[in-house]
């Protein structure tokens, strides 16, 4: 799997330069979105899962982050021109560089991952996409820990179980 690096770079600007983050993801990939999204409440943000019911309205000085292998899932891709058309930034991680959730998406990140028939069968459906936007995902909370000046000792406190 491969990503241009500034179009990572481009998405932690994003995170950090906005009011609230908002997150979302159809499937397995929302369930990865979750995953992001409990790591970056941990680093300190305020961020939501488009699609709960204490998620407020997205808002012009937000980010929405979707997800979406195929780029073109109807719920992703109208969730992305709904915030569009509030003025939200949008940024979308695909696994695809043409389709038509990168079309209504000011930074598309294309995760490029080989595909063969071994890979196939032993990762079917959208495994390799969902695992490899994790890791990116995860990489970039080390980013902004690093960034920001943030320890684990820091996450630990705001994690959930030490209420």
């Amino acid at each position: 799997m491969s990503v241009d690096p500034a179009s990572k770079d481009a998405l932690i600007d994003a995170i950090l330069g906005s009011r609230k983050v908002f997150i979302y993801g159809s499937g397995r990939s929302g369930l990865v979105g979750q995953l992001f999204a409990v790591r970056l409440v941990q680093l300190g943000l305020d961020v939501h899962f488009v699609g709960e019911m204490t998620t407020p309205i997205i808002g012009k000085d937000d980010l929405t982050l979707l997800i979406s292998n195929t780029g073109k899932t109807s719920s992703v891709v109208q969730t992305a021109v709904i915030a569009r058309r509030i003025g939200s930034k949008i940024i979308s991680v695909t696994g695809r560089e043409e389709c038509a959730l990168n079309e209504v998406t000011d930074i598309p990140i294309v995760l490029r991952i080989d595909h063969d028939e071994e890979v196939a069968r032993t990762a079917p459906l959208g495994t390799l996409f969902e695992d490899s936007a994790l890791l990116l995902f995860d990489c970039i909370v080390c980013d902004i820990m690093e960034r920001e000046g943030i320890t684990e000792e820091d996450m630990r406190n705001r994690h959930a179980i030490w209420v």
